[in-house]
């Protein structure tokens, strides 16, 4: 893994609504991102994480061109992303493509395989017809699947094929990105590991950065060299994936681990169901996590704290008043 961020996201922010009517009235607003601010490396897995609705996926939009930030900046290998997804859409797309959550939904019913995969072969990299077989046939080696799967459709297969054909779109262009919304949560486990082998494999091979989107914390564990996880739009805790989950210092952090189920164990319920959660078009002057928070305290209430490092690891940082301290 390289120390030469290949992605930079400053402050970005991504706000839905607002504006006004034509008759003066001021619309809500809602704040899906807010004051992001993250590299990725070349060569790591950048695991994200939290729950429904805290922002995860809109971040992935706009790291892919998808959707455009409100403010802030992004760059890829130095480059304005925003200014390159504007001016031309492809070149980006010959970067930084995106593996969607649901595979099938993902994939065009009414194109065979072949149709699918050649499209960013053609349009992208501009393939003649003897380079564009040469490269479905090394897609199809790559993902584990078999040659003749070419010529049928996306109904013919079942979930785990079709990621695995999801992935093999994302690397026909050859990027240098990948951003892996969801990308096992729809698969059985037995599914979800077969992919994420795949994908482990695919990264070493062609030297792969991935941002993986995720609410599984077991599988962002298993997969991630650093972890953010997010909490209303913003950044709860950014750090080392093995040091975020063996001493998390976010209480949020807390939360997410102490609610993830695992066999053999019962599952523990840290907090009343009845908890209020942030209302999104009016959000909480400090943090937005005081109300769910076991630590809160007046402070918590008046301002929003920043990302913190850790006295023992510069590289944990929290957005937290009173974090966890490791022992």
């Amino acid at each position: 893994m390289s120390e030469e961020a290949l992605l930079a996201i400053e402050n970005a922010e991504r706000i839905f609504g607002g504006g006004r009517t034509l008759f003066g009235t001021q619309l809500p607003a809602v704040h899906a991102v807010q004051d992001i601010t993250i590299d990725v490396r070349k060569g790591e897995t950048l695991g994200v994480v939290g729950e429904s609705g805290c922002g995860k996926s809109t971040l992935a939009r706009l790291i892919v061109g998808l959707d455009r930030p409100t403010g802030g900046a992004i760059t890829f290998d130095g480059r304005d992303l925003v200014a390159d997804a504007a001016s031309d859409p492809r070149k980006l797309a010959r970067k930084v493509q995106y593996v969607f959550q649901d595979p099938v939904s993902s994939l065009n019913p009414r194109k065979t395989i072949r149709s699918i995969l050649e499209a960013p072969l053609i349009h992208l990299l501009g393939m003649n017809k003897a380079q564009r077989a040469e490269r479905l046939t090394e897609l199809m080696d790559a993902v584990n699947l078999a040659p003749e799967f070419l010529d049928r459709y996306p109904h013919e297969f079942s979930g785990g094929q079709a990621q695995r054909i999801g992935i093999a779109r994302a690397l026909a262009a050859d990027p240098e990105l990948i951003v892996l919304d969801e990308p096992v949560s729809a698969l059985d486990v037995s599914v979800q590991a077969q992919v994420l082998n795949i994908l482990d494999d695919l990264k070493a091979r062609f030297g792969l950065t991935y941002v993986f989107i995720s609410h599984d914390l077991s599988v962002v564990e298993s997969v991630s060299d650093r972890v953010a996880v997010m909490y209303f739009g913003r950044l709860a805790e950014v750090g080392p994936a093995k040091s975020v989950f063996a001493a998390p210092r976010h209480p949020y952090t807390h939360l997410l681990l102490n609610s993830a189920p695992a066999p053999g164990k019962r599952s523990l319920v840290p907090e009343d169901a009845n908890t209020e959660l942030p209302d999104p078009y009016n959000p909480p002057a400090g943090c937005a996590f005081f109300a769910r928070c076991p630590r809160g305290t007046d402070e918590c209430r008046a301002a929003r704290p920043q990302l913190e490092a850790a006295a023992s690891d510069p590289l944990h940082r929290a957005a937290c008043y009173h974090p966890h301290e490791k022992n």
